[in-house]
Formats: structure tokens, sequence, C-alpha cells
């Protein structure tokens, strides 16, 4: 059989309960906005932390990138030198130095197909920053009380 419990027990019971839980009706309005604006304004801290890391991130594989297609420039205009060369020293002797620059300006065009293929790997890799736009995106819901739409 179970005991009856007074009144003032029974609500000391609950009472504690609910603090356990983490419900407290004796907040007030004020606290609650007030923890509200701090929750929010540290999710607007780390959203820009996160950003600025995001966009370094992708600022270094830009950089990298453009690096690549300068040196395949370079390696363009020298191929464009060694073939005008060559082909001057060709016409010129017909004989063994423009062979010998014509391989200088196929060297030369082989660096730069190279520079332009790694070059145009690096770009592909650089994204922006995701993973901000998608946390972003994920604020309406949650401050709508609906967090379970994020996870869809």
């Amino acid at each position: 059989m179970s005991e009856a419990l007074p009144d003032s027990s029974r609500h000391d019971v609950y009472a504690d309960a609910d603090s356990a839980a983490g419900r407290t009706e004796s907040r007030s309005i004020g606290e609650l906005m007030g923890n509200v604006t701090r929750d929010l304004s540290e999710l607007m801290r780390q959203e820009v932390t996160l950003a600025k890391a995001e966009a370094k991130q992708s600022a270094t594989r830009a950089g990298k990138g453009i690096g690549m297609f300068v040196g395949a420039g370079i390696g363009g205009f020298m191929v464009l030198l060694f073939l005008s060369i060559s082909l001057w020293w060709a016409i010129g002797n017909a004989l063994g130095r423009g062979w010998a620059a014509l391989i200088v300006a196929v060297i030369w065009a082989i660096i730069a197909a190279v520079l332009v293929s790694l070059g145009k790997k690096e770009m592909e890799r650089v994204r922006g920053i995701p993973e901000t736009t998608d946390s972003l995106g994920k604020i309406p819901n949650a401050l709508k009380g609906n967090e379970e739409e994020n996870h869809v």
C-alpha cells in the first residue's frame, strides 16, 4: 500500500522534480530573454569564427591555384619564346641549333601543361564556406522551435 504524503511534502517532491528536469517557473521573462539573447550572441560569434576559418581555407586554396596558373602562363610564354627561337634557328641554319631550341620549347610545354593541370585541380577544391551556409540556414527553424526540420 502506498503512503499518502502531506500536501506540503507533495509540493516539495514536485518542485524537486521540476528543477531536476530544468524547469523553473520562478525565472522572469527578462531573465529568459537575456538567456536567449546571450545564446544567440554566442551562436553568431561561433558562426563568424566558422566563416573566417572556411574563408581562410578557401583563400589559401585559391591562392595556390592562381599561383599555378601564373606558372602556367610563364611556361606558355616560354613555349612561344622558344618556338619562335627554334623556328628562327631552324630556318636560319637548317641544322643543330634549331632542334636544340625546339627541345627546350617542348620541355617548357610539358611544364606548362603540368602546372595547368595542378592549378585546375586546386581550383576545383575551392568550396567557399559550405558549413557556415548550412548552419546559418538552420537558425530560423531553431528560433521557431522547429529544430527537427533541420535534420531532414
